[in-house]
């Protein structure tokens, strides 16, 4: 099946699960599980779906750091999830060049949205690929540091609360000559001492920001 079908069959479970608060994964297994009179989800809708799931605040955040005039929430919910596709394909799949993610997505606002959304979705998707190799080597680095702190913690011994072994005293030879109130030899111990050792419809309209 054609990627251009697969992106609009997976726009349809994002639209779906955005209009009615659903996790987007479980309505996605539902979808697979019961396609009902459609027929099945194409792989790469499949793909582009988790995709979107699995970035998804990242995704919000980038287009509402670029967006000019229209935060994520507000947009119509048609234009957020064509975003969020194309805003995936840009970052994550090397196998769809920036330019085609582009076009696919503006073809499927001139169907499913209203006129003035296509120059506004092109204009941001434009902004998100001049970032795009600065946001996806933050986005290592930050992936690099955790894994280091996690390979430090993993690595940490364990602390005991067993105390450290602490050698008898040795007991002191008294001879038959020696008085009875006689001082024990010195012995280094002291007395009594211890060691110490956490939606309607895809033909939303946009609202004013």
């Amino acid at each position: 099946m054609a990627r251009s079908t697969a992106r609009k069959r997976a726009l349809n479970t994002l639209y779906e699960a955005d209009e009615k608060g659903q996790d987007i994964l479980s309505l996605l297994a539902e979808r697979i599980a019961n396609p009902g009179t459609q027929t099945p989800l194409p792989d790469y809708a499949i793909d582009i779906v988790r995709g979107v799931a699995e970035h998804r605040g990242e995704i919000d955040h980038l287009l509402d750091e670029h967006s000019t005039g229209w935060k994520v929430k507000r947009m119509a919910v048609v234009d957020r999830n064509v975003l969020r596709i194309a805003t995936w394909e840009i970052l994550y799949n090397d196998e769809v060049p920036d330019k085609v993610a582009i076009d696919e997505a503006i073809s499927l606002a001139k169907t499913l949205s209203d006129e003035g959304s296509t120059s506004f979705i092109h204009g941001l998707l434009s902004a998100i690929c001049g970032v795009k190799e600065e946001h996806l080597a933050h986005q290592a680095q930050l992936e690099q540091q955790h894994e280091q702190s996690s390979s430090q913690h993993d690595g940490e011994a364990p602390e005991s609360d067993a105390s450290p072994d602490i050698e008898p005293p040795t007991p002191v030879q008294m001879s038959d000559d020696d008085p009875a109130d006689s001082v024990p030899a010195d012995t280094g111990q002291q007395p009594g001492g211890s060691d110490e050792s956490h939606q309607d419809s895809p033909q939303d309209q946009h609202t004013t920001n």
